[in-house]
């Protein structure tokens, strides 16, 4: 197989996972002079440069030397690769291990297909080895709402490669040609949403989003991983609406997704019971108001 992979691994801490995830990828069946591993680290304060180094000198190491989040992060990766004159640049979460023929499987899905701008594995919940977290995205236009198919037990009901509408930046195996015609990501969004901003662009410049089920991955989410935090809650709420406006959304998926959607979530946060203990409603006050005055990338504000 002569295609060439960078593999981009973002760091920001969590240099045990980053290990995990390098010693992993050794394992890659992938002939090993047809791919790099790239981290690119955001101003870590665990020493992850150094260990990396120290750990696996043939690794490539970029320091950033500030925390520029998911987008502009993978951002000097992706720049790297495509210096580099790689075919493929697969981003990749420091917290995941691949299975052995991982990467092997996205580039069979890749190559198969000219027109796959971008491919993403199964993802399961590394706590719960054979329960999916990500089987492919999918995007609700009407309602200006997003998601990814998982959640369930692996049955052996994901077998074949399909189209979805985006795949999570977790990990995504991104064509060369794709980046090219569609551009990088958009480093307004910090993280989230990302991802998916750009699998939209990408299929409206003629480009097919897959969902290879052969490939193998393990993500170190919690299986009760909650979004209740107030940054995390700003991120979501004000990335949906900078996704609604990159993509051009119609005046029916707005009035969906700002009544039917955050109104009524940010009334449940303030109303019920239940709910009251949780932060997320300051988040989300917060990011209405930074996304109607054009605040985007990283929130410096304490909340």
């Amino acid at each position: 197989m002569s295609t060439r992979v960078a593999i981009i691994v973002l760091t920001y801490n969590g240099l045990a996972d980053t290990l995990a995830c390098l010693a992993s990828l050794e394992r890659l069946d992938y002939p090993r002079e047809r791919y790099c591993v790239v981290v690119v680290d955001n101003a870590s304060q665990d020493g992850t440069p150094a260990a990396v180094r120290e750990a696996c000198p043939q690794v490539v190491v970029i320091e950033n030397g500030a925390n520029l989040g998911f987008a502009a992060g993978n951002n000097v990766g992706l720049r790297y690769a495509l210096a580099q004159g790689y075919d493929y640049a697969l981003l990749l979460n420091n917290d995941t291990e691949a299975a052995p023929d991982m990467l092997t499987e996205l580039v069979n899905a890749a190559e198969s297909d000219p027109c796959a701008g971008a491919v993403g594995p199964i993802i399961y919940y590394h706590a719960a080895p054979t329960r999916v977290w990500s089987a492919g995205g999918w995007i609700d236009w009407g309602r200006g709402i997003s998601g990814m198919e998982g959640e369930v037990e692996d049955r052996g009901q994901f077998t074949a490669t399909r189209e979805v509408d985006f795949v999570t930046g977790c990990a995504m195996l991104l064509r060369r040609a794709a980046l090219e015609r569609a551009g990088l990501l958009d480093e307004r969004f910090f993280m989230y949403f990302e991802e998916t901003e750009w699998c939209v662009r990408a299929r409206r410049a003629g480009f097919r989003i897959l969902f290879a089920p052969r490939a193998k991955l393990w993500h170190k989410i919690p299986l009760n991983a909650r979004f209740d935090k107030e940054y995390l809650a700003y991120y979501m709420t004000r990335n949906r609406l900078l996704f609604l406006r990159a993509t051009g959304a119609r005046p029916r998926t707005w009035f969906n997704a700002l009544v039917l959607q955050d109104l009524r979530t940010y009334l449940s946060l303030c109303l019920r019971p239940k709910w009251r203990a949780r932060r997320g409603r300051v988040g989300m006050r917060l990011a209405w108001v930074d996304f109607w005055r054009g605040r985007f990338g990283r929130l410096e504000t304490t909340i």
